[in-house]
């Protein structure tokens, strides 16, 4: 089955090892194949704003995704793993999810629960945030 994708002005997209950037108009494709790996822009980490760890996990879930060969990217993202569970161990179900679907071969959906895991960081980022601001305007009042 074809994968139909529009894509905005100047916008990119990741196909196979192939970066496809748009001109300066809409565009509509029909990309049909078997395990393409496909990556629209707004998908895409990259080290430099891979910024925390959940990011740093899902950066590695998409090089598994994109490459040849996933199993060269199983050290650097079980070390990821590793780390974050033991700061966040609230993050096992996303992680369990993650890696189920890596044993599966299902890398697409590995990247999407690795999307979860960066919302439930950010959750708990904002959480912590929270008291402190707080605390910080009871005492400029």
């Amino acid at each position: 089955m074809a994968l139909k994708v529009e894509l905005k002005p100047h916008e990119r997209i990741i196909i196979g090892a192939c970066v496809v950037t748009n001109t300066d108009q809409r565009a509509r494709l029909l990309i049909d194949g078997d395990r393409i790996p496909i990556l629209r822009e707004k998908d895409i980490l990259t080290p430099e704003t891979a910024d925390t760890p959940a990011k740093l996990v899902y950066l590695a879930v998409q090089l598994m995704y994109l490459a040849p060969d996933p199993m060269a990217q199983h050290p650097t993202y079980f070390s990821l793993v590793r780390d974050i569970l033991t700061a966040m161990p609230s993050g096992w179900p996303f992680i369990e999810g993650i890696n189920n679907h890596i044993l599966n071969g299902d890398l697409y959906h590995a990247l999407k629960e690795s999307k979860k895991l960066i919302a439930h960081e950010e959750k708990l980022i904002a959480a912590a945030k929270r008291p402190q601001d707080a605390g910080e305007e009871r005492k400029s009042a």
